[in-house]
């Protein structure tokens, strides 16, 4: 439950502090005092950035959204992309990443400890890195169920029923967040065990500053004018400016922290998902050159792609293109934000007038960053060239929304809560709902509904009261900003 809030976790190395007076000679030495706050990053980022951001198999985080816009097809069990499962639980986050990163916060601000832990990076580094962490996590779960607990959340046994805040109170507070972290950083010692941006105060500012400008757009529909304003206060703060800053959580030649989407074609040789025909169908339609990039050919040497939610099951996994063996390598590391993101976000900015600048070279641009990220060495003038002269890729005007959605739905591959997010907010590309879908209703989900189990149980005033403010627990009910 996202409630608790531990002093130690278990399996983390854990620091002692010395005896230096007769008092302390009995303290026991196998009985630490501190977390290590290294270690609380390390199991932090791993569940709450690289589990986010890849896991998959039945109800799996990253995975269901990635179906509900037909990135991914299911190819043995039909039925999460017909919707099948509705309530899907948000605890351990609130009681993993989340609670590690508040006692990086509680541990580094304490007069008491902050001496202690400051081995791990200066305070204020440390500080900045886990409020940032935090907002990014947070602003995950509220783009998936909408009003959230957070003001009452993590505080342990002072409140163990949390209220749900609205997520226009969330928003306007993470925008917050990320400004005050990046500004926090003081040039100290950098932080130890962030596996993700290796304690780099540059890129972590950056970070933010994406994260902020990103927020910004999905604000396009419900509030325009306070989205205009984020947008250009985080671009002018500095944004990520190349393919070299894209951030990526990277995975390793291990067991233990290996790639699901290894884990599910090799290791447990089910090969649950295979990317679908929507999906291959565009990408073959417009000649696309990053296909060989994203999907895998099939036994007969082809592109095929499964059908959507085709019941019953079309065929054997063998049939189908799964996802390219550079993606589902068991080092593969998988995307977090990249560059040709924050250039298809600033295209649509320009279209919407909230910032100066050419939508059309703005889109070009993200067009070629999307290609040089997939295609790597393999990336040439010629192929960009070719590919952006077709007819249903050239900018138009009038279709400008509409290309620069489309070409961020392929960009975004395998990167499913942000491609999501575009589709519920432009309603681009237009996608057919599932034929038969098994959760009742008739369209694409809006929104995930909440672990009911846990908050409809333990927390039913609050889950009562979220309801009648919010709206049905369904998936159906839109959340703040999916104003289309």
């Amino acid at each position: 439950m996202k409630f608790y809030k531990p002093l130690v976790l278990a399996g983390l190395m854990l620091s002692t502090v010395a005896c230096n007076n007769f008092e302390e000679m009995n303290v026991n030495p196998n009985s630490p005092l501190l977390p290590n706050t290294a270690n609380l990053f390390t199991g932090a980022i791993r569940t709450g950035v690289g589990t986010t951001n890849s896991q998959v198999g039945p109800g799996g985080f990253n995975i269901v959204p990635a179906l509900y816009v037909q990135q991914f097809s299911d190819v043995t069990y039909i039925e999460d992309s017909r919707y099948k499962t509705i309530n899907f639980s948000y605890n351990g986050l609130y009681s993993g990443p989340l609670v590690n990163l508040q006692a990086i916060i509680d541990q580094n601000t304490n007069p008491a400890t902050k001496a202690s832990v400051a081995t791990y990076g200066s305070n204020n580094n440390q500080i900045a890195v886990a409020r940032i962490l935090k907002a990014y996590i947070y602003r995950w779960i509220t783009d998936r169920w909408g009003d959230v607990p957070y003001t009452q959340a993590l505080k342990g046994a002072e409140n163990f029923s949390p209220a749900f805040d609205k997520q226009q109170d969330i928003y306007n507070d993470l925008f917050k967040e990320f400004k005050e972290a990046a500004a926090q950083f003081d040039g100290g010692a950098a932080v130890k065990g962030d596996i993700l941006l290796n304690g780099n105060a540059t890129n972590w500012k950056k970070f933010a500053a994406t994260q902020r400008m990103l927020m910004a757009l999905q604000l396009s529909k419900v509030d325009p004018t306070k989205g205009k304003a984020e947008f250009t206060a985080a671009l002018a703060d500095g944004v990520l400016a190349s393919n070299a800053d894209n951030v990526r959580y990277s995975f390793l030649s291990d067991a233990n922290n290996e790639n699901p989407l290894y884990n599910n074609y090799v290791t447990g040789n089910r090969k649950d998902f295979a990317v679908s025909d929507v999906f291959i169908n565009y990408l073959k339609k417009v000649n696309d050159p990053r296909l060989p990039y994203i999907a895998a050919t099939n036994q007969r040497g082809e592109y095929t792609g499964a059908p959507y939610a085709a019941f019953p099951p079309a065929g054997p996994a063998q049939n189908f293109s799964l996802a390219a063996s550079t993606l589902a390598a068991q080092n593969a590391p998988v995307n977090v934000v990249t560059y040709a993101e924050v250039l298809f976000a600033q295209a649509e900015a320009a279209k919407l007038g909230w910032i100066t600048g050419d939508a059309k070279a703005l889109y070009e641009s993200a067009v070629k960053a999307s290609l040089q990220q997939w295609m790597g060495a393999a990336y040439t003038d010629a192929a960009y060239t070719a590919y952006i002269a077709q007819a249903d890729v050239a900018y138009t005007d009038a279709k400008a929304i509409e290309q620069i959605a489309t070409q961020r739905w392929i960009a975004l591959f395998f990167q499913g809560t942000q491609a999501w997010n575009s589709w519920r907010r432009t309603g681009y590309p237009v996608l057919k709902p599932a034929a038969s879908p098994l959760n009742g209703g008739t369209d694409i989900p809006r929104r995930l509904a909440y672990p009911v189990s846990t908050e409809g149980t333990l927390n039913s005033a609050n889950y009562n009261a979220v309801i009648a403010s919010q709206g049905p627990d369904t998936q159906y009910t839109r959340i703040w900003w999916d104003k289309q």
